[in-house]
């Protein structure tokens, strides 16, 4: 699915790299700890947190995370930005928590890491 149209599922926010909406996303790791994330990589994923600092563009980076949602209405900050501007990395931000945010992505055809996605 492409970012466009995650993004309109979420009712989401695009924070950085607005030329990129069309990556295709065909999964998805929600996590606060980044240690859990650096267990879960797979090409084309998005990552959703609740986690904002610059430390989670640094994981993105290091695991190839294309693009990261911000869940319950957090922003990430425009020194965040900058980096992720730099390292090509999308950043959006939506309104729902996690739970919801999965929710609605996994019934759209995002899948995470697991049995289903083999």
């Amino acid at each position: 699915m492409k970012l466009n149209q995650i993004v309109d599922l979420i009712k989401g926010q695009i924070h950085t790299c607005t030329d990129k909406m069309d990556i295709v996303i065909k999964s998805a790791c929600g996590a606060d700890l980044m240690s859990d994330v650096m267990a879960f990589s797979k090409e084309n994923t998005m990552l959703l947190t609740g986690l904002v600092n610059p430390q989670v563009i640094r994981t993105a980076e290091m695991m190839d995370i294309q693009a990261v949602v911000f869940v319950r209405g957090k922003k990430p900050s425009s020194e965040m930005c900058e980096l992720a501007e730099e390292k090509g990395i999308v950043l959006l931000s939506t309104d729902l928590t996690m739970f919801t945010a999965c929710g609605v992505l996994y019934k759209a055809g995002i899948l995470g890491k697991g049995r289903e996605c083999e």
